[in-house]
């Protein structure tokens, strides 16, 4: 059995200032001022755009990311239509074979940190539901058949791509204090990466989320 934290990596090279140019150049088709445009012009072009909600030029960019976390996360990751998924599929893989180091991968849980009994309770239960899971499948049970006992803290993969308008829409409510958190603490370490990678566009949003 193997525990390990949740993460994430972007998919693609970040540009972060090529895509604000870009976008500058984008927005400012609707004006007709393209002959304002300078070295610097898209920062106070872009940052009105955002602070008055003319959001619908930055879904011209796009960002794709593979979200390493547990199944449970995942379950409200995707209820965000406006993007695009593909997901570690439990029915296909038979982590009984070597390539998933023959244990089962679980999310340690954030909010049991400091709660040394509740975390033994939990430890203990997968444990067990490991051990179950492969005497399934050593009684000829398949993989699709054996997941039906895999809990929400097994250990997931998920490509993500949104554009950058969902991405905000997805750090405003996930970053919240209202939202899971397993969730918040997946959100906040991807917001914090946008906001290195992609400056402007996601500043705004505290790592508190949305008030």
């Amino acid at each position: 059995m193997n525990i390990i934290a949740p993460s994430h990596e972007f998919l693609q090279e970040i540009d972060g200032l090529k895509m604000l140019r870009t976008l500058e150049e984008i927005g400012r088709i609707c004006y007709k001022s393209e002959g304002k445009i300078t070295e610097t012009s898209y920062k106070p072009f872009l940052s009105r755009l955002i602070a008055n909600g003319h959001e619908s030029v930055i879904e011209h960019e796009k960002v794709s990311v593979r979200i390493i976390c547990d199944r449970g996360v995942t379950h409200e990751i995707v209820r965000h239509r406006l993007a695009s998924y593909s997901q570690e599929s439990t029915r296909y893989c038979n982590y009984s074979q070597d390539r998933f180091g023959n244990e089962l991968t679980f999310i340690r849980p954030c909010f049991w940190e400091e709660r040394p009994e509740e975390f033994a309770v939990w430890q203990e239960t997968m444990a067990v539901i490991e051990q179950n899971y492969f005497r399934l499948l050593s009684l000829g049970a398949l993989p699709q058949e054996a997941r039906s006992i895999l809990p929400n803290s097994l250990k997931t993969e998920i490509a993500v791509t949104m554009d950058l308008r969902e991405w905000r829409h997805f750090f405003k409510l996930r970053t919240s204090p209202a939202a899971h958190p397993q969730m918040q603490e997946v959100a906040k370490a991807l917001l914090a990466d946008f906001q290195k990678r992609i400056p402007l566009l996601f500043d705004d949003i505290p790592l508190g989320g949305e008030e």
